[in-house]
């Protein structure tokens, strides 16, 4: 809890992946992808309730097996299409029904398995001293937009009309891009046909790009190991 308001956390966990087979419950430092979102959130004192949303029966064994509620999502929305607004507009109305009270709702994915238990807090604060309707975790930009191209028939044309690219990094202004690490918002002010997490009174929390890392396929299953195996991440 937050001053006396609850928090649940949801972990959205799809049985099929196309990139990766099996992925939710692929092994990454010895334990299932999916299990590492739920174990960051018993980390967080201020999580009240954690919820597994996924499709899949043996994901949903796993979920339990440490200590997760599980809600069993319909084929609806359980394709590769499916957006993670609409599935957890699913669990904010199961949730309601069954009488739960909680004003504020944290989207953890498996995908973003090195997060921090201290980003989540630190997003959940903002939230609730802010007064804020949304939060999201940000890392500084791999790419700073003004070095992007886009191709014109062929012709390499810079991405931002008007930017120069040849700048040094030093004098570029400073970008940064959304990550999966961690959402945060008001639960019953979560827009009825948004595809988007991050809306009304907004705020960010900038993360550790190393913990940053979203798993999308393998090479990126190698980069989280090989960051794993580094010691580079040194807080826990």
């Amino acid at each position: 809890m937050i001053n006396g308001e609850r928090v649940v956390a949801v972990v959205t966990a799809r049985a099929g992946s196309k990139s990766v087979p099996g992925k939710n419950l692929r092994q990454l430092g010895g334990r299932p992808l999916v299990v590492w979102p739920i174990d960051v959130a018993r980390a967080v004192p201020e999580i009240d309730r954690i919820i597994v949303s996924t499709d899949g029966q043996d994901i949903a064994r796993t979920a339990e097996g440490c200590g997760a509620e599980v809600l069993i999502r319909p084929a609806a929305l359980a394709s590769d299409t499916s957006m993670v607004a609409d599935v957890l507009r699913h669990v904010i109305a199961e949730l309601r029904a069954a009488g739960e009270t909680a004003r504020y709702l944290v989207l953890l994915e498996p995908t973003s398995p090195l997060r921090r238990a201290a980003d989540v807090t630190a997003c959940l604060r903002k939230l609730h001293d802010e007064r804020l309707d949304s939060v999201a975790t940000f890392m500084e930009a791999s790419l700073n937009p003004n070095r992007a191209w886009r191709l014109e028939n062929g012709r390499p044309v810079t991405f931002i009309d008007g930017a120069v690219p040849w700048l040094p990094r030093q004098a570029l202004p400073r970008s940064y891009q959304l990550t999966g690490s961690a959402y945060a918002f008001v639960m019953d002010s979560l827009p009825d046909d948004s595809p988007g997490l991050l809306f009304g009174r907004s705020g960010a929390v900038l993360v550790d790009r190393l913990r940053a890392i979203d798993i999308d396929d393998e090479l990126d299953f190698t980069v989280a190991d090989a960051i794993l195996r580094s010691g580079l991440l040194a807080d826990p």
